[in-house]
């Protein structure tokens, strides 16, 4: 191990020297390589002119109030769903004519209860959705005739529709029944999960890009850190054994890596962190069920190689960003292997990986700017809704005819808002 250190550090150093590593700053002039194939290639794709969208005007209790009472839900890496509605708003896609929209939206903040620690409470959420499809059913036709299959819906929860943050509860409630037809926008993606419906568009979590843009150093800094990674290894209050926290991988890591000189993890979380990750090779992403870490954008922005761990996971837009070529995959079993399998990437793999990292437009389709951006994450869920167009005719129902069931669900949900 001690030959393959300093083999690696000296690739780093070289790393470093070429490629840029200030990923935020979008326009730079750098060194990067096309993306091409199954996904990539359509990142740059412009909606504008391929979809309309109506979006439902709702009563303010159900966003902007909720807002007004906590504005730290901007901020939290859920607030997508907010900053998505003031997208639409202003949006070419936008239409004022329901009938000649394609999709159509409700904007209903659904994780915008918050504790006092700033966690999002999902308990209200199921009958504020419900609400607000009762009211669209009563007052627009549009929902009757579909029961919602050419609607779209962001919920961004932990285990999305859901409506839970613990996985046992969330799979005993399963999706809101009345969500059951409707394209649903999320940041949890996990196959064969019932908290992930086919068709469902999965989203990165929100990072404020200002933030980033803060902590840039400069260019053709040596990337001098072979592993990073900071946060928490177990959940001390709930899985002090590290059990199920992240389905084990978290503990795996720092039980087989905390006294290896090729691995940077700890609990603490510096105030150079971003610097940190602009500095690394590979940034560990152990993900357990859910792409909703802010590690995941923050190493794609920074260019540090992601290494995901989890399995089954469904990672964003992964119809149009390639994470196979800028990422590693790493089985949770195969932990305990990890510093085998990444001295094993042979370096001129690992710069390829850093020159697509490298794209602009990989690093735009990361974020919700705000003004927004061509080739932005607001432009990628519209893409992703564009490709779903037109809409098979099966979805249109027959006069009379009924699918879902509005008494469905918990007892509690169907209490009124």
């Amino acid at each position: 191990m001690e030959i393959w250190k300093w083999v690696f550090v000296g690739v780093l150093w070289y790393a470093g020297s070429v490629l840029s590593t200030s990923a935020v700053e979008l326009g730079r002039s750098q060194h990067t390589e096309r993306i091409s194939g199954s996904a990539g290639d359509v990142l740059e794709d412009d909606p504008v002119g391929r979809l309309k969208v109506f979006v439902y005007e709702l009563p303010r209790k159900y966003n902007k109030k909720i807002l007004q009472k906590d504005p730290r839900c901007l901020t939290h890496m859920f607030a997508a769903e907010i900053f998505m509605h003031r997208f639409l708003l202003s949006s070419p896609v936008r239409t004022l004519n329901p009938d000649e929209a394609d999709w159509f939206y409700t904007p209903v903040y659904t994780t915008c209860d918050l504790t006092t620690n700033g966690l999002p409470l999902p308990f209200k959420s199921p009958r504020m959705m419900r609400s607000a499809i009762q009211l669209i059913s009563s007052n627009w036709p549009y929902w009757n005739r579909t029961e919602g299959a050419d609607h779209f819906f962001v919920v961004p929860h932990d285990f999305g529709a859901c409506f839970h943050y613990q996985e046992e509860k969330a799979i005993e409630r399963g999706i809101l029944p009345l969500l059951q037809r409707a394209t649903l926008v999320q940041t949890f993606g996990q196959r064969n999960h019932v908290c992930l419906k086919d068709g469902s568009i999965t989203v990165p979590p929100y990072a404020p890009p200002q933030k980033m843009q803060t902590h840039l150093i400069p260019e053709k800094t040596p990337r001098s850190i072979f592993v990073y990674f900071r946060g928490l290894f177990y959940d001390v209050g709930n899985d002090p054994e590290g059990g199920y926290y992240a389905r084990g991988a978290r503990a795996a890591v720092w039980e087989n890596f905390k006294d290896n000189p090729l691995f940077d993890i700890s609990t603490e979380h510096p105030a150079t962190y971003y610097e940190d990750m602009q500095r690394a090779v590979f940034c560990l992403c152990p993900l357990g069920w859910a792409p909703w870490s802010p590690r995941l954008v923050e190493a794609v922005i920074f260019g540090c190689i992601p290494v995901i761990i989890a399995d089954d996971i469904v990672l964003p837009f992964a119809d149009a960003i390639p994470w196979e070529e800028i990422g590693v995959y790493v089985d949770e079993e195969d932990v305990p292997n990890l510093d085998t399998i990444l001295t094993s990437i042979p370096p001129e793999v690992i710069l390829r990986k850093q020159r697509l990292l490298a794209n602009p437009s990989m690093k735009q389709a990361m974020l919700f700017p705000q003004p927004a951006q061509p080739g932005d994450a607001f432009h990628q869920v519209l893409n992703g809704l564009a490709r779903k167009l037109p809409h098979d005719k099966s979805v249109y129902l027959r006069p009379g005819e009924k699918i879902l069931n509005w008494t469905a669900g918990p007892v509690g949900d169907l209490k009124p808002w």
